[in-house]
């Protein structure tokens, strides 16, 4: 097996637009411009894992060639939310002149939600006074938090999570040329786990791949504390069936003898109920529990107590609606 100390998801990252999976219809747009030479001002939107990044790059390779690292700036607005990193940072960057014969310059921002409206409104007239030596490429997970004005500058992409063909592709060429031994069920784990984020994928399998060149199922959710599917399934029968201290017994062995986090217990309670056959009206109700305790939960309220009050209205709202 090579190394495995290096990033992943690094190593098997798209060089080229060609090469990303997934976003056909986006990756043969962004190939037009190259064509064309030209780019206008771009809003990458999608959830994490997915290509925002990726794109970005391999755009300014294809449009920079061997310069495209002199001409190219990827900042995280996360990092600094303020008006200040506009002022100074990008500012700067953007009112310098291209280098190495190109045209214009492409400045990546990625998290781009996370800047106040200040930092916003700022951002838009930088956009606008060196739209001749710098183009904008801004990336976010929500593009409602984006202010309009900056919107109607920029061709908007929606990238779309991942399907599971996708990610089982890339995992078993991954895999091939690693020289390790995966199984079905273990590359059915990953996808499940990843929910179309290719970066999620990756780096479960990786970790996997420490620790033996033989991966299974057991051994992809014991790295990523991650619950199986049929542990979600027999806490939610349990608790459904009107046996709390069942459900209460299988919740304490996931939360505290697995190590599963109580937001990802939640995520994956969720995405069982929503599939699950059931009364509609018991659905909405465990729907609206789940809700009710992940907010209160992020409000610092305590893990035990909320997880244990979740599984109680569980059981209730199944009495009820039996």
């Amino acid at each position: 097996m090579e190394d495995t100390t290096m990033i992943w998801i690094e190593k098997y990252r798209p060089v080229t637009l060609a090469d990303i999976v997934g976003q056909d219809d986006i990756v043969e747009r962004l190939q037009s411009y190259v064509r064309t030479g030209n780019l206008p001002h771009l809003l990458f939107t999608g959830s994490a894992g997915v290509g925002k990044t990726t794109a970005a790059v391999a755009l300014a390779r294809e449009f920079f060639g061997e310069s495209w690292n002199l001409n190219f700036r990827e900042l995280n607005a996360s990092d600094e939310r303020g008006i200040d990193v506009v002022r100074n940072q990008i500012k700067q960057f953007a009112r310098t002149s291209p280098l190495g014969g190109a045209t214009f310059k492409i400045l990546f921002l990625d998290e781009a939600d996370a800047l106040t409206p200040d930092a916003q409104a700022a951002l838009r007239r930088t956009m606008e006074s060196y739209a001749t030596t710098c183009r904008f490429i801004l990336s976010c997970n929500y593009s409602s938090k984006i202010i309009d004005p900056i919107q109607s500058r920029c061709a908007i992409y929606r990238f779309r999570s991942l399907s599971a063909e996708a990610i089982t592709k890339e995992i078993l060429r991954i895999a091939e040329n690693e020289k390790i031994s995966i199984t079905g069920p273990a590359i059915q784990a990953i996808v499940y786990i990843a929910q179309g984020d290719m970066r999620k994928a990756i780096n479960a399998l990786q970790g996997a791949a420490i620790l033996a060149q033989e991966i299974d199922a057991g051994m992809v959710y014991a790295i990523t504390a991650t619950a199986r599917p049929d542990e979600i399934e027999d806490l939610l029968s349990t608790s459904l069936s009107g046996d709390f201290e069942g459900a209460e017994a299988i919740l304490h062995h996931l939360l505290q003898d697995r190590g599963i986090a109580p937001n990802e217990l939640i995520n994956q309670c969720y995405r069982t109920i929503v599939r699950r056959e059931m009364d509609p009206n018991l659905r909405v109700a465990l729907i609206d529990q789940l809700g009710t305790t992940d907010f209160r939960l992020s409000e610092g309220a305590s893990t035990e107590i909320q997880m244990e009050a979740m599984i109680a209205q569980f059981v209730l709202q199944a009495r009820k609606h039996g």
